[in-house]
């Protein structure tokens, strides 16, 4: 994995994911990931939130044609607050997004709050010094631990998710 582009479907495997869980995709784009992982959890939920009518309706599409009904869109800013209830979630997913937002301990915070006891959230995000990708608001993995150290969670499995990407698996506690 580690001479490849970013590869969702690989990446996940190496994670536990049970075909039951609910799961949540902050920032999901036009679903990336969101079909690969509405694929492994296919008795349970997905919930992909973006701030993109556009990317929802992309998603949508792409959804009808997989014929996956386990996945369902929410329009919503993760810098404001995600309009999902409280300790919901198995696995959150935050890939590509931190180095788009401006208030990445709230985005954490907010992670936090949608798992459950014991929920794992993956974190995925340009490594510093790939030569592809935007270079100017990168997230470097230490900055990222020191916040996780701070909110709550445990560092579970530290990993290259490609190429360009570095990964983090951190368990709500």
């Amino acid at each position: 994995m580690n001479n490849e582009f970013l590869n969702p479907k690989r990446v996940l495997e190496t994670i536990s994911l049970r075909e039951d869980m609910t799961a949540c995709d902050l920032g999901c784009g036009s679903g990336g990931w969101v079909i690969p992982l509405a694929k492994i959890l296919n008795k349970g939920v997905v919930y992909a939130v973006d701030i993109l009518e556009q990317a929802l309706s992309a998603l949508k599409g792409k959804l009808e044609t997989e014929k996956l009904t386990n996945v369902k869109t929410i329009l919503s800013d993760v810098e404001k607050g995600v309009r999902i209830g409280d300790n919901l979630m198995d696995f959150v997913l935050l890939s590509n997004i931190l180095f788009e937002v401006d208030n990445k301990e709230f985005v954490l915070k907010e992670t936090e709050r949608l798992l459950k006891p014991q929920g794992i959230a993956l974190i995925v995000d340009w490594k510093e010094d790939s030569p592809i990708g935007l270079k100017d608001r990168r997230v470097s993995f230490d900055e990222i631990r020191s916040i996780i150290n701070a909110k709550g969670f445990k560092i579970e499995k530290e990993f290259d998710a490609g190429k360009y990407h570095w990964a983090i698996l951190i368990r709500k506690l």
